[in-house]
């Protein structure tokens, strides 16, 4: 074999073994990848599909948290039922409280009792929700009534406490249907009787 043959076979492996390579590989890789249904492509790569499933519980674990801040607390079923018997005059005032994850009522204040009997009942430290049926003289010597939404939040309460009834008033206030006046107290002098009816003239 001559120099001239030599140099033709080694060109023609050259060109050929490319092909053979990618023939190989083909089948290996490419098809069963392809083809292969989704459960058997998690045997191939068991990290993968372990990161892929820590990824996933991780990212509900986060949406979760927003999800609930985004919505509020609950709101009892009792909260409006009560609410809809104040309307009618059945009770003078309602106090309510966050329980856990839901709004619930806490103290029902019959029609004879005053506003004072309302604010004393008020915890000092903690903050509630409250409506208030107030009865007033207009100026022009007419009796009329409305009703009040009160959100107190004391100074002395704490720092949780108050974002989380800041976060969920008004969501908590919508359900209320009737509320005509809205009033945000810190101090008991920032809801006193002189303030509440200025605000319903």
């Amino acid at each position: 074999m001559d120099g001239l043959e030599c140099k033709q076979i080694a060109a023609k492996n050259r060109t050929e073994k490319p092909l053979f390579v990618r023939v190989c590989l083909d089948p290996f890789f490419t098809k069963p990848i392809k083809h292969y249904p989704p459960k058997l492509h998690s045997s191939f790569f068991p990290s993968c599909a372990r990161r892929q499933s820590i990824f996933t519980q991780e990212k509900k674990q986060i949406s979760v948290p927003r999800a609930n801040a985004a919505s509020g607390m609950a709101v009892e079923d009792n909260c409006k039922l009560k609410f809809l018997e104040l309307k009618k005059r059945t009770y003078r005032f309602i106090i309510f409280r966050i329980d856990g994850q839901q709004v619930v009522v806490e103290k029902l204040g019959n029609p004879q009792e005053t506003y004072d009997d309302f604010t004393n009942s008020l915890p000092a430290d903690e903050c509630r929700y409250a409506v208030f049926d107030l009865d007033f003289t207009t100026n022009e010597n007419c009796q009329k009534s409305k009703i009040f939404f009160i959100a107190w939040s004391p100074d002395s309460s704490r720092v949780r406490m108050k974002m989380v009834y800041a976060s969920s008033k008004d969501r908590f206030k919508r359900s209320l249907d009737g509320i005509q006046v809205e009033l945000q107290a810190t101090d008991p002098s920032e809801m006193s009787f002189d303030i509440v009816k200025s605000r319903a003239l």
